[in-house]
């Protein structure tokens, strides 16, 4: 295959994991605006808590370079890779695509040429809308299925490969193939089933794939709440439901909630699409999740009897240093409105600090010591010693 120039732009999970793929067989640069990212990527050393993506940047021979420098980065590329974030904006009740658009902006105003892939999730319809935004053909849509803390792992072992392109352009199709050759050719994984549809059809497969997961979750917690409830064995219920071939015995731990920074604002996104076409399960899967992290929350006021709560971690899951829109963090929101007395222990914060007007106590004898109640989300060996104290629904201790 020809040697590629590829810019990555954005270094998060979805960019990292990309441009170390890529790496291994083209010439890669990396663009971020935070240059502490940009040295420590220069150094071989991860940004972010993902043992593979780690494993490769110390050990394999990538060509990588990490930059600040965005124009220089897009001018000579032959394909760019949009991995900017799209939060959920409540008020608009939409993703907010600005940084994605920035991006477009920064690559056409010196690269009219090259093939921009877009793999931040996006609204449905939104490649197509910006191809005629911006009277640019060459976009095509190609959504990651990535879990954080496993992104390069998931991009070398993938469950299949997606790439969105205008079936009426014979000249953006075979750009498509070259990608997803690209991609294939970064992985280990062998006969990767690999489609090519629509790009709008690819954005709706993100955001029903993540909302299906969605469900799952919230369907599980339901379960356990119920059982909770009713003072039943959650996992006894749980592993009859999943013994079952068409349910199957995976991704059916229960939580606090789901979270973390795909299915809050997917299932968000996805419910705000439907707009006047008919729906109830969609509404209902939001709708649960705040549902649960409220009982949560009330049963953690219950057992605490007026004592201190302490907040054990606010990551999402136990392998990822990642907390945007952990569930635990709209727990410790209902209990401040409740003048619940908080303390978290968080080690990615600085001791002696605070999260939200809570204080941060990272001495962990002391922060045991402190509590009368430990919310964990997830349960960690290092609570075994206070058992008796900790409140988790983590009934398979596995995220």
């Amino acid at each position: 295959m020809k040697r590629y120039t590829i810019a990555i732009a954005g270094t998060g999970y979805v960019g990292l994991s990309m441009a170390v793929l890529l790496a291994q067989h083209h010439k890669i640069y990396a663009v971020d605006i935070l240059p502490e990212k940009v040295a420590c990527i220069n150094q071989h050393r991860s940004p972010l808590q993902d043992a593979c993506i780690s494993q490769y940047l110390a050990e394999k021979e990538l060509d990588l370079t990490a930059t600040l420098d965005a124009a220089a980065a897009y001018r000579d590329a032959d394909f760019v890779v949009v991995a900017a974030p799209t939060n959920y904006n409540s008020d608009l009740h939409c993703f907010d695509t600005s940084a994605v658009e920035q991006v477009l902006r920064q690559i056409l105003q010196v690269n009219r040429t090259a093939c921009i892939v877009i793999r931040s999730t996006i609204p449905v319809g939104y490649t197509a809308e910006i191809r005629r935004k911006t009277g640019y053909p060459n976009i095509l849509f190609s959504p990651e299925f990535l879990r954080e803390g496993k992104a390069l792992y998931d991009n070398l072992y993938p469950s299949r490969i997606l790439i969105g392109a205008d079936p009426q352009d014979p000249a953006l199709q075979k750009a498509a193939h070259t990608f997803a050759a690209l991609l294939q050719q970064g992985a280990l994984k062998k006969d990767i089933p690999t489609l090519f549809m629509g790009s709008t059809e690819a954005e709706a497969v993100k955001l029903f794939a993540n909302s299906y997961l969605a469900l799952r979750v919230a369907y599980f917690n339901e379960l356990d709440t119920y059982a909770e409830s009713q003072g039943l064995n959650a996992r006894q219920i749980i592993e009859g439901v999943c013994l079952d071939p068409r349910i199957g015995n995976y991704y059916n731990n229960p939580s606090f909630g789901y979270g973390g920074y795909c299915l809050p604002k997917d299932t968000k996104q996805l419910l705000a699409n439907y707009g006047t076409i008919p729906e109830d399960l969609i509404r209902a899967i939001v709708n649960s999740n705040q549902t649960r992290k409220a009982f949560i929350a009330q049963r953690a006021l219950d057992l605490a009897g007026g004592g201190t709560i302490g907040i054990f971690r606010l990551t999402m899951k136990s392998q990822s240093d990642n907390f945007r829109q952990s569930s635990i963090q709209d727990i410790l929101h209902i209990l401040q409105s409740k003048r619940a007395p908080l303390v978290i222990y968080e080690p990615t914060l600085p001791d002696g600090t605070s999260f939200q007007g809570v204080p941060v106590v990272n001495d962990l004898p002391a922060f045991k010591h402190m509590c009368r109640l430990i919310l964990a989300n997830r349960s960690d060996p290092c609570l075994n010693d206070v058992s008796d104290k900790v409140y988790t629904r983590d009934t398979f201790a596995r995220d």
